[in-house]
């Protein structure tokens, strides 16, 4: 099934038109649910159990007789994806992409193309995206990284980095996580680790490639999520300002934040790391939370991430380290701090 007339371009071009132009993803649910393009809506030519029939269907009869199965199965219900896409078009245009850019997305168009929506493909489809991301984000670029202790307001930091005009990529925020076994508590469900990627290429192209981008110090996961190897690589290689602030002064604020959840969330994320814990520790721990003792449970689990973390800082190259001590925990006096630490920083 090819309609020659059909208008296809590259993934950068596409991109581009991106901005201006609605982007309809026409792969199944579960594929879109998977990944897709950051803003992308999903009008499927074939649900997940009708993409499967029609899989099954090529398997053992051919191309053919594939072809068939799929009209029989969508074709009930086009009316309603056409109409879907009238609701979404602008200025009478769409951009459509299914996996390869094959016949998905130029049967879509072809139906789009009823209702006089001028349709363009991405060449190549979905599987030209990903692979556009990931060789984008393993490209070497300027960055810093602020790193700390838990709980030392790293991404509050970053917060009013970004208000004072540096540029910023709230990794945690992406992967609706904190990072620690405690960081999945009143976020969001975490998108998959292959739109995690799609949400920061699309947060990473847009920024200035000759300024620096401010990342905070992160394992390769944040919980659940992991990070493309390539742009985790060159963040291990990228200079890192070190914040260190004893545990007295980080205390109060993980109390203020973690006594609100309910005491069984807390303590199944003890349990988390119960292991590296130690047995007497978890017990010590599970039972100052029983007894709403918030503070003695946090310290005890912040013995366990300060070593690690530490552990962490020292496989760093360590001419690529600025160390801060700080007395306060006040995050407009640190943000300055540190800002006033990165001008030795050589490019």
């Amino acid at each position: 099934m090819i309609f020659p007339s059909l208008e296809k371009t590259d993934i950068s071009v596409f991109l581009d038109l991106a901005e201006s132009a609605p982007v309809i993803d026409v792969r199944s649910p579960s594929e879109f649910m998977s990944g897709h393009i950051p803003g992308a809506f999903n009008i499927p030519l074939f649900d997940d159990s009708e993409r499967e029939t029609v899989g099954i269907s090529y398997k053992k009869e051919g191309h053919n007789e594939a072809i068939m199965t799929g009209i029989r199965l969508s074709g009930p219900s086009m009316h309603l994806k056409l109409k879907e896409a009238l609701g979404y078009a602008k200025n009478g245009k769409l951009l459509v992409y299914c996996w390869r850019g094959g016949m998905r997305s130029e049967a879509m168009a072809w139906l789009f193309s009823l209702g006089d929506i001028d349709t363009t493909l991405l060449e190549k489809g979905y599987k030209a995206y990903r692979n556009h991301i990931l060789s984008s984000l393993s490209q070497k670029r300027k960055a810093i990284i602020l790193g700390g202790m838990t709980g030392s307001s790293k991404t509050q930091i970053l917060k009013r980095l970004k208000e004072g005009g540096q540029q910023v990529i709230d990794l945690e925020g992406l992967a609706n996580h904190k990072g620690s076994a405690f960081g999945a508590l009143g976020r969001p469900p975490q998108p998959s680790s292959e739109h995690f990627a799609n949400l920061l290429f699309d947060e990473w192209r847009k920024l200035n490639r000759d300024l620096p981008v401010w990342l905070e110090d992160e394992s390769i996961n944040i919980g659940n999520v992991f990070m493309p190897a390539g742009f985790y690589c060159n963040m291990q290689s990228c200079p890192a300002v070190i914040l260190l602030m004893e545990t007295g002064k980080r205390l109060p604020r993980l109390v203020e934040e973690y006594s609100t959840y309910p005491r069984e969330l807390l303590k199944q994320s003890v349990m988390k790391i119960s292991k590296r814990l130690g047995g007497d520790n978890t017990r010590d721990a599970l039972n100052a939370i029983d007894s709403g003792d918030f503070a003695k449970a946090i310290e005890i689990a912040l013995k366990y991430y300060d070593k690690a973390y530490l552990y962490s800082i020292r496989k760093k190259k360590s001419d690529n380290l600025i160390y801060i001590d700080t007395e306060t925990d006040d995050i407009d006096s640190n943000a300055g701090r540190i800002l006033e630490a990165c001008g030795k920083i050589t490019w």
